[in-house]
């Protein structure tokens, strides 16, 4: 769902052939963890239906009675902000390996524009289709969801790609603080206007003809993080995976201190004093405090996958499966859920039964996506099946 590069036009390709494949690993691992956790969230959604209220900036805010409920909730935020990380960290290394293929700037900026613009109308014609089964009901006419999201962010991205890191970094700060600085606060729902342009690139929200829990400018900066971090993984794979796991503590540390101090970071203040209030930020638009916790904990796990060796690599290899397919797994996953749901819990489930649904989706994917990993492997860089 989800392309390497410091100094594409000007400096020598980095050559570390022996750190290719576990750093190719490590990515794909991650992807595939955060698309497990993804597939709990929308198989609750479907088939549970105990999905909880979002977590947005204004209006009804879930709050959990039911220790697993919020933990199925939780494990669940990891995904959306690993795309957007993870999207940005492969756009380096898409870019990356097509220059040293001959390919020329304008021919890897082209190509991401037209995947870009391939995730949006796959978003509006395909997966809000999904939606629209839901047994909950669904009234919106137009939905931006993760996958538009994920399109604008890649066609602004790929003109970033050029940036030296420092600038990246400097972009990324602004993204992170600046787009909570100019966030309404709470109680001023009824004074925002959600027209087309406001709702696609600012605050999440709508009507019932156009909603969107994912405007575009708010999640950009986890994308510039991932192309600087994937700046960082060409220039020198082993220490970047240090970087990462420190990184991580130091996202986790400050998390903990925007919590406790329940002001700026927060965009609207913790509902109660409970363990489980204090994990439970806002996620739409990711707030400072949402980010730090979420991108802390990827970054982890995307150094422990880093450091796993030949006797680890089995068990990790499910993972970089459904790592390696993850739009396909995406679009699929959505219709056999819902198509479950329609079958055997029309009036839902309790979380504990929904798990073997959830499992059962996961295993009739497997093969789908292990197969077409192995295609889209086989296939020349110039093909369509790179797009997907």
């Amino acid at each position: 769902m989800s392309p390497e590069t410091s100094h594409l036009n000007s400096a020598p390709a980095v050559q570390a052939p022996s750190s290719k494949p576990s750093r190719l690993l490590a990515i794909d691992a991650l992807r595939g963890l955060i698309i497990v956790f993804m597939a709990l969230d929308h198989a609750n959604y479907f088939i549970a239906q105990k999905h909880p209220p979002s977590e947005i900036w204004d209006g009804m805010f879930p709050v959990y009675y039911d220790t697993l409920a919020f933990l199925t909730r939780l494990v669940t935020h990891l995904a959306a902000p690993g795309f957007f990380l993870l999207m940005g960290v492969g756009m380096v290394l898409f870019a990356r390996s097509r220059s040293e293929r001959g390919w020329s700037r304008w021919a890897i900026i082209r190509h991401m524009l037209i995947r870009g613009l391939l995730l949006m109308l796959l978003q509006v014609l395909i997966v809000n289709r999904a939606w629209e089964l839901s047994l909950q009901g669904w009234d919106v006419e137009i939905y931006i969801g993760v996958l538009f999201a994920l399109g604008i962010c890649m066609i602004q991205g790929c003109l970033l790609l050029w940036l030296k890191p420092i600038y990246l970094l400097g972009l990324t700060l602004i993204l992170f603080v600046g787009t909570e600085l100019l966030h309404p606060g709470l109680g001023m729902w009824d004074s925002v206007s959600f027209d087309a342009v406001n709702v696609i690139w600012l605050y999440p929200g709508g009507t019932s003809v156009l909603w969107s829990y994912y405007p575009c400018l708010p999640w950009l900066e986890l994308v510039t993080f991932g192309i600087l971090f994937g700046n960082w993984l060409v220039q020198d794979p082993r220490k970047a995976f240090n970087w990462a796991w420190q990184l991580g503590l130091a996202f986790l540390l400050a998390f903990a201190v925007i919590r406790a101090f329940d002001g700026f970071g927060n965009i609207r203040p913790r509902m109660g004093n409970t363990w489980i209030d204090f994990l439970n930020p806002v996620k739409y638009p990711p707030s400072m405090a949402f980010t730090l916790m979420t991108t802390g904990v990827n970054l982890i796990f995307l150094s422990l996958f880093s450091h796993v060796g030949a006797r680890l690599r089995p068990f990790v290899q499910p993972l970089v499966v459904f790592g390696r397919a993850p739009l396909l797994f995406y679009v699929l996953h959505l219709f056999l859920y819902a198509g479950i749901a329609h079958l055997v819990a029309p009036q839902g489930t309790s979380i504990p039964l929904m798990l073997p649904f959830w499992l059962l989706g996961m295993l009739i994917l497997f093969p789908l996506c292990c197969w077409y990993g192995r295609f889209k492997q086989s296939r020349p860089a110039q093909s369509l099946a790179h797009l997907f």
